[in-house]
């Protein structure tokens, strides 16, 4: 990627625009300067704000295909672009170039399955009321309407992609957005505006605002934004919902994954896939993933073979400059964030923890790292660490796995390694998560289902159907005098 030199504009109602701030945004891999992103002023925020307020009936009256036309534009386009995209978020993000194409390609699913959604999403549905004598000759019909323009908060980790989970189901429910990009990642979604401007949508339909963050209560206060979609912090996202009680608010807030290995899986292929699954998906993204694995909970008769599969397969990642398609794991989003994780490494250790691999810093990266014998109080077993570090921790029998499984305050996904049907069910019923993965590691996420959790993960879904619920009600029209 060559270094940006002008001032990036930000997209206001449809058009560029530019405000007197800036903020610079750099490559957490070796500090080099990508770009200077323009800062909306208050006054251009309320503009965008008005915007979509005043078009909001207009947009929700649009007809579908024109709506889904749009999104199948964009899907075209960061397909066309795909390899550009990807080299932009890997350096803004510093994630390694095969996982950020992974991310265009995941980004173009959701808005396929946004323009499938669009087509469908609005038709009525009929129920006749003659099941009871005070209901003959009456039909009620029902629609899905906005509540009206959604503000969506994006976070750094998905630049792209997480941005488009926003957007796409916004967009094919009829409801104007307001996307608000990460601080320390804005380019992606500026982008995503860029390709969005080249629809035919109305203006006011959507606005891409890197607004700071201490700008932002205001923003999330402001009445004409009914609904908001968070991707974040527990913290900040609790504090979203409770500063405004009376609007819908959707929160994705993090995990603490736990994969968990039964002691029916036990062949070596069983364990050799678990061991690279794990160590994979505890560090693809620097372990900057809700979903990614931070726990591993096996079953003592499995705990000696699988350990060392597990330290072998950690090791045999490769760390290093994201822009190398060779690299698996790359820094974190800054120094602060590596320093961060060494010190709840270090505050484990020091309270009795092995590290068995890792456990070093280098700037803005973290080798990746399993511990052992880790401190149930130990921050890196109950908090979200948000680096590429695991702890392992061996179990007697099936019921303690899902108990220490749950021994957490949060509960976004959790994967289960077993071939047994019965324990997968058992363990659906069992495990306090919003999603439970059998067979594989809780990374996994199709940009289609349900996706969320429970506990301090948050409330409220995404993919894209279940986002399109969120930003509106139900409708009834009874119809009166039908002959049924």
């Amino acid at each position: 990627m060559t270094t940006a030199t002008a001032t990036q504009a930000f997209w206001l109602a449809g058009q560029q625009a530019t405000g007197t701030d800036t903020l610079e945004v750099t490559s957490p891999w070796d500090g080099r300067h990508l770009a200077t992103v323009s800062v909306p002023t208050h006054e251009q925020t309320e503009a965008a704000v008005a915007a979509a307020a005043a078009v909001a009936a207009e947009f929700a009256a649009t007809p579908a295909h024109v709506r889904a036309a749009a999104l199948d534009h964009v899907g075209a386009r960061l397909a066309e672009r795909a390899e550009e995209i990807a080299r932009l978020i890997s350096a803004e993000n510093g994630k390694p170039i095969k996982w950020a194409r992974t991310e265009v390609a995941r980004c173009r699913s959701v808005f396929r399955w946004a323009a499938d959604e669009a087509r469908r999403f609005n038709g009525g549905t009929g129920q006749r009321l003659d099941a009871d004598a005070g209901g003959e000759g009456r039909l009620a019909l029902t629609r899905r309407i906005p509540y009206g323009p959604v503000l969506g908060i994006a976070p750094f980790n998905f630049p792209l992609n997480l941005c488009a989970h926003k957007v796409a189901p916004a967009i094919a429910a009829g409801a104007p957005i307001i996307l608000k990009p990460a601080p320390a990642t804005p380019l992606s979604g500026l982008l995503l505006g860029e390709l969005l401007a080249e629809t035919d949508l109305p203006a006011g339909a959507f606005s891409v605002l890197p607004v700071p963050n201490d700008a932002m209560p205001d923003l999330v206060r402001d009445e004409r934004l009914p609904i908001i979609s968070f991707t974040g912090s527990a913290p900040v996202g609790w504090s979203i919902r409770d500063s405004v009680p009376r609007k819908r608010v959707t929160l994705e807030l993090g995990g603490n994954g736990a994969a968990i290995v039964l002691g029916d899986y036990s062949s070596d292929a069983d364990l050799d896939w678990a061991a690279q699954r794990i160590a994979t998906f505890s560090n693809y993204q620097g372990g900057q993933s809700c979903i990614s694995v931070q726990r591993v909970v096996v079953d003592a008769t499995l705990h000696d073979r699988l350990l060392p599969r597990l330290i072998e397969a950690v090791r045999n990642l490769v760390t290093g400059d994201p822009a190398d398609d060779a690299t698996d794991v790359g820094p974190l989003v800054s120094e602060d964030a590596a320093r961060r994780v060494e010190s709840w490494v270090d505050q484990a250790r020091d309270a009795g923890a092995t590290v068995l691999t890792g456990g070093t810093r280098d700037g803005a990266s973290y080798a990746p790292t399993v511990l052992a014998d880790v401190p149930a109080d130990a921050l890196v077993s109950h908090e979200e660490i948000f680096g590429p570090v695991m702890t392992v921790t061996t179990v007697e029998n099936e019921e303690a796995a899902y108990a220490a499984a749950n021994d957490s305050r949060y509960g976004l996904q959790a994967g289960l390694f077993t071939h047994d049907l019965r324990a997968a069910f058992r363990a659906h019923r069992a495990l306090q998560v919003g999603g439970v993965i059998v067979g594989d590691v809780p990374s996994y996420r199709a940009d289609q289902m349900p996706y969320g959790g429970v506990k301090d993960s948050g409330v409220g879904r995404e993919g894209v159907r279940y986002a399109m619920e969120d930003y509106t009600y139900e409708r009834v029209m009874v119809l009166t005098g039908i002959e049924l």
